[in-house]
């Protein structure tokens, strides 16, 4: 029977390095992905209006409609020690022009905590035209213990809300938020029977 090759045995141990060094790239570029799924979804989402995700704008439009909407607040907590409210139940705007809203902060835990606060909008079509030009929720936020803060939202419907068939016949929108410990910010203390104020 004849033997194999003498360089065979060289050859196979390339290959089998090099299929540990791909199958090690694969592991380390899905780990990586998996950490980076979640802010390239929200970027995603901010920058289409996504699941209802509110977008951030640079400008206010133009273009004031007469047409009025009434945007609805609504606050949430998750995982925090805080009370978390809206100043405002409900305001009524004319499509294009600026809106002001407050929302209200205190942290009722006993060390300072950092949180990040999510939002979207309801109906989850009107996500692409409702915009923010400053919040509170485009950066981490620290309260201290026992701090109370309040925090401006300014923002605008586009009017191309409209002209858009699954929009234009709305009268209301709603503006959530919840607020989540921040993954950058320092763990909150348990506040037994704390939770956010939802509308």
């Amino acid at each position: 029977m004849p033997s194999a090759p003498s360089d065979a045995r060289p050859k196979r141990k390339m290959s089998n390095a090099r299929l540990a060094l791909v199958c090690a790239a694969a592991f380390f570029g899905m780990v990586g992905m998996a950490y980076a799924s979640v802010p390239l979804y929200r970027a995603f989402c901010q920058l289409t209006g996504f699941d209802g995700t509110v977008r951030k704008a640079d400008s206010a439009p133009g273009k004031i409609l007469d047409r009025k909407l009434t945007i609805r607040f609504d606050a949430n907590v998750r995982k925090l020690p805080w009370t978390f409210e809206p100043q405002q139940v409900s305001q009524e705007v004319r499509i294009g022009d600026t809106g002001l809203a407050f929302y209200r902060v205190t942290n009722n835990g006993p060390t300072p905590v950092t949180g990040r606060a999510t939002y979207n909008v309801v109906p989850e079509s009107a996500g692409l035209y409702f915009q923010k030009l400053e919040c509170f929720c485009f950066t981490d936020q620290t309260i201290q213990p026992g701090e109370t803060k309040e925090f401006p939202v300014v923002y605008f419907v586009d009017p191309k809300f409209a002209e858009d068939f699954e929009t234009r016949g709305a009268q209301e929108v709603t503006l959530s938020y919840t607020f989540f410990p921040s993954t950058e910010g320092t763990e909150p203390a348990p506040l037994g029977g704390t939770a956010g104020a939802g509308l």
